[in-house]
Formats: C-alpha cells, sequence, structure tokens
C-alpha cells in the first residue's frame, strides 16, 4: 500500500510528479510504465463494441424511464445536502465546487442486419472536487496502469493520507458524497443507475479486446463491482463482474444491485 501521510510534503510530491520518469519516478517505484496520455486518448475513442446479450426496447426504455425519474427525485430531496456540500467545499479550498473528467462511455445503436452494437464515446463526469484545485492526475494514472496489469487488487495502492486531497474531501470520499453529481449524468441520459463503472480515457486504452465487453451497457453510478468487490478484487475479476452484469442485466437485477448499494455505501467498502 502507499502511504503518502505527511501534508508537509506536498512541495516535494508535486516535484516528484514533475519529474522525468527515472530510478525515483513513481512509475519505476511501482515497476511499471509511465502513461502516454495523448496516445492514451486516441486508443481509448472511435470504437464500436458488440454485445453478446440482446436486451429489448422495451427493456431500454424501461431502464431509462427508471433512471430519469429516479434521478430527478433524488436531486430535488438531496438539494439541501447538495448546497451544504458546495457550501464546504468553497469555504475549505478555492477552485471550483465540481470536477470534472472525460471518461468512456457508450451509446447503443441497432444496425440494419438487427445486430445491436455500442458505440464508445467520451463523456464528462461530474463529481464534487475533492482534491485542490490544479492537482496532478499522475499519481492516479499510474494506480490504475498497476491495476489493469492485474498485479495489485485496487486497495494494495490505495492513497492513504494524500496531501492533494482536501480536508472535506477526505469526508467526502469516505462516505462516497463526492458521487452525487452523477446524478446530472443520468438525468442526462449519459449514465445509468445501474451498470459498469465509467473510466478514464487512459484506464480504457489499456484494454485487450476481450475487456471491451463491460463496455456494452451504459456506465452507472453502482453495479456489480461496486457492490460485490470493489477495491478488495483484481482488474481481472472486476472484468468479469462487469460482464456478467452485462450478459445478465434486467430490471430485477438492477433492483437488487440498487439495494446492495446501501449498505455497501454505509459500510464504506472500499471507499477513497
Amino acid at each position: 500500500m502507499i502511504s503518502i501521510d505527511n501534508p508537509n510534503r506536498t512541495g516535494a510530491l508535486g516535484r516528484l510528479l514533475g519529474r522525468a520518469p527515472g530510478r525515483g519516478h513513481p512509475s519505476a517505484m511501482l515497476g511499471i510504465d509511465p502513461i502516454d496520455v495523448t496516445a492514451a486518448t486516441a486508443g481509448a475513442t472511435g470504437r464500436i463494441v458488440h454485445s453478446t446479450a440482446d436486451r429489448t426496447a422495451a427493456y431500454f426504455a424501461c431502464k431509462r424511464g427508471i433512471d430519469a425519474v429516479l434521478s430527478a427525485l433524488a436531486l430535488a430531496a438531496l438539494t439541501p445536502l447538495l448546497l451544504l456540500i458546495a457550501i464546504l467545499i468553497k469555504l475549505d479550498s478555492s477552485g471550483p465546487i465540481l470536477f470534472e473528467q472525460e471518461r468512456v462511455g457508450s451509446r447503443r445503436r441497432r444496425l440494419a442486419s438487427g445486430a445491436m452494437v455500442w458505440d464508445i464515446t467520451p463523456f464528462k463526469v461530474y463529481k464534487f472536487r475533492s482534491m485542490f484545485h490544479g492537482s496532478s492526475e499522475s499519481l492516479h494514472q499510474l494506480h490504475t496502469r498497476a491495476f489493469v496489469q492485474d498485479s495489485v487488487a485496487a486497495d494494495d495502492l490505495k492513497l492513504t493520507e494524500d496531501p492533494r486531497v482536501t480536508r472535506v474531501g477526505r469526508v467526502l470520499r469516505r462516505t462516497s458524497l463526492d458521487e452525487l453529481p452523477q446524478l446530472v449524468n443520468v438525468l442526462k441520459g449519459e449514465m445509468s443507475l445501474v451498470g459498469p463503472r465509467p473510466v478514464p480515457l487512459y484506464e480504457a486504452a489499456a484494454y485487450s479486446e476481450a475487456h471491451w465487453e463491460r463496455l456494452a451497457a451504459l456506465p452507472g453510478i453502482t453495479g456489480w463491482w461496486q457492490v460485490k468487490g470493489r477495491g478488495r478484487v483484481t482488474f481481472s475479476e472486476m472484468i468479469r463482474m462487469d460482464i456478467e452484469y452485462v450478459q445478465r442485466q434486467s430490471l430485477g437485477l438492477d433492483f437488487t444491485i440498487l439495494c446492495a448499494t446501501i449498505p455497501a455505501v454505509v459500510s464504506r467498502r472500499g471507499a477513497e
């Protein structure tokens, strides 16, 4: 487990992350190659994923209707909490309230032959900002590369007492409240309440052909991986869980996952 437990080392951390890859660079310490973000972005877009599990138009219409109604109701009911969190973020540190990051999404399309495919489409995911504005993403990119290489479970590279995370941000991450703005992504139709987690472009760029099937569904706020494994499983196990969801997805399964999400969040399994 990586521990960055001295907030006074923020400046040193910044210099370390900005250093060219070498013996003392984080990528060398973790035994993985540095990430070419430009190449990763190019490699993660423009793909078409063929679904091995066909679902009727009625299923997708019902799922979309449930997503729209529940996300709108949740946003309305949670407005006081959302405003409180926004105020606390502004009081705690300078910078925007929301953190936006381009993630890999998908759009369903049926071909003239009748076959269903999913077009890989990037979109901006919304989260409450939990880090100091302008913090480098280098450590997360390196963590992701190690995770995709299947050398560790997510928790084995957990950043503890990360000096880039604000005081309010630590609470938001532990309680998963930083994810609440994704209800807006659900309302817009970019995400679903239940589905495989949306991943950064640089993670998807490291996928092999067999991994892409996990994206044959709208990305979700919660899903099989979040409630059954989260930070405790390897990358291969996460892929297996997400593909299992893609192949078995139904309204009943979505309801089961939504119900299982509440105890998973309360227990803070895998929360950062």
